[in-house]
C-alpha cells in the first residue's frame, strides 16, 4: 500500500523544525529515521498532511558524550551508534544491548534513539532501558528546553509527554557506578523483531551481596512500557539470591493488564514477563557483583 498525500519538509535547524510543528500542529509528524512511522503510514495506520524530516539536523543532534558525570545522547543518534559505543556498553549496558537487538542491520543504521522513544510503540525496545536507567529526556519547544523523567514520559499506546510543538533533542543517563550492573533481554516477534517481551534491569549492591537499588523497565507486555515497581520494592533491601530474585520477579505484571492477541495471550505474556525479569535481574546482579 501507499501512504496518503502529504507535504514534505526538511528543516535545516531545530528552530525551523519547531516552527513547522507550531504552524501545522497535529497535521505534522516528525520523521527521525522512519522505520516505525513509514510502515504505519503505508498501511494507513498513521497519516500526516505535513511530514517533517529531521535528517538535516543530524550534525547537531547525533552524539554520545560525557557531561558532568552523565552520558548525553543526541536524539538522532542511530541504534548502531548506541550499540557500538564503548561508553554506553560500560556505563549504560541496557541501552547498548537493546540497540543491538532492534530489527536488522538496515533498521539499526537508520533508526534513531530519539525516534524510538518519541514514537512510543508499546513493543519498542528502548523505552525499557530508558525507564530502568532513570533517563532524563530533554524536549525543546518554542519556550525553550525542559527535562522529563522517563517514568513520566510514556503514557501508553503511542503516547508521550511531548507537546505537539516539542521535539525530543537529547537523552541523559547517569552512568552505572561501582557495584552496579545492568542488562536487557527480549523475546522478539519472529516476523517483526519487535519485543513480545523486553526487560531492562539495573541492580546496585552494597558490595556484600545485598541489593540497595533495583530498577526494572518492561516493554511488549502492556499498551506501553512501564516500571515494574512491585519487583523493585520486593528486591531492594534484600540479600540477592536466586530465591529472592524469583520471588521479586513474580510481581512483574503487578497493576498491569497484559495484551492479549493471536500471537501471545495475556497469560503467556504474564509468564514471559516473570521469566525475563528473573533472567535480566540475574544477569544485572552478576555484573554488579551481587
Amino acid at each position: 500500500m501507499f501512504p496518503g498525500e502529504f507535504e514534505y519538509h526538511a528543516p535545516e535547524t531545530i528552530e525551523e523544525a519547531l516552527d513547522l510543528l507550531s504552524r501545522h500542529g497535529s497535521d505534522a509528524k516528525l520523521l527521525a529515521g522512519g522505520h516505525s512511522l513509514i510502515p504505519m503510514m503505508k498501511l494507513r495506520l498513521a497519516s500526516s498532511q505535513h511530514l517533517v524530516d529531521l535528517k538535516n539536523l543530524k550534525s547537531s543532534l547525533s552524539y554520545i558524550r560525557e557531561e558532568n558525570g552523565d552520558l548525553a545522547i543526541g536524539a538522532l543518534t542511530t541504534h548502531t551508534e548506541v550499540e557500538v559505543s564503548e561508553s554506553l556498553q560500560q556505563k549504560a549496558a541496557p541501552l547498548a544491548e537493546a540497540a543491538g537487538l532492534i530489527g536488522d542491520v538496515q533498521v539499526r543504521n537508520m533508526g534513531t534513539l530519539g525516534g524510538s522513544l518519541a514514537h512510543a510503540d508499546p513493543a519498542a525496545d528502548q523505552p525499557a532501558p530508558a525507564l530502568a536507567l532513570e533517563a532524563q529526556l530533554v524536549a525543546q519547544g518554542p519556550g525553550g528546553r525542559r527535562t522529563i523523567p522517563a517514568d513520566q514520559f510514556f503514557f501508553g499506546f503511542f503516547a508521550t509527554a511531548l507537546q505537539q510543538d516539542e521535539l525530543l533533542v537529547e537523552v541523559r543517563v547517569a552512568g552505572l557506578g561501582a557495584n552496579s550492573g545492568g542488562a536487557y533481554l527480549k523475546v522478539p516477534h519472529p516476523a517483526s523483531g519487535y519485543a513480545v517481551c523486553g526487560v531492562a534491569a539495573v541492580v546496585e549492591t552494597d558490595g556484600g551481596g545485598n541489593c540497595v537499588k533495583c530498577r526494572v523497565g518492561v516493554t511488549g507486555i502492556s499498551d506501553g512500557a512501564y516500571r515494574a515497581t512491585g519487583v523493585e520494592s520486593a528486591l531492594e533491601g534484600s540479600a540477592i539470591s536466586a530465591d529472592a530474585i524469583a520471588a521479586a520477579s513474580a510481581h512483574a505484571t503487578d497493576g498491569v493488564e497484559p495484551l492479549d492477541d493471536y500471537f501471545a495471550g495475556a497469560d503467556y505474556r504474564r509468564a514471559l514477563a516473570a521469566t525475563y525479569v528473573k533472567r535480566a535481574l540475574t544477569t544485572a546482579s552478576e555484573r554488579a557483583g551481587g
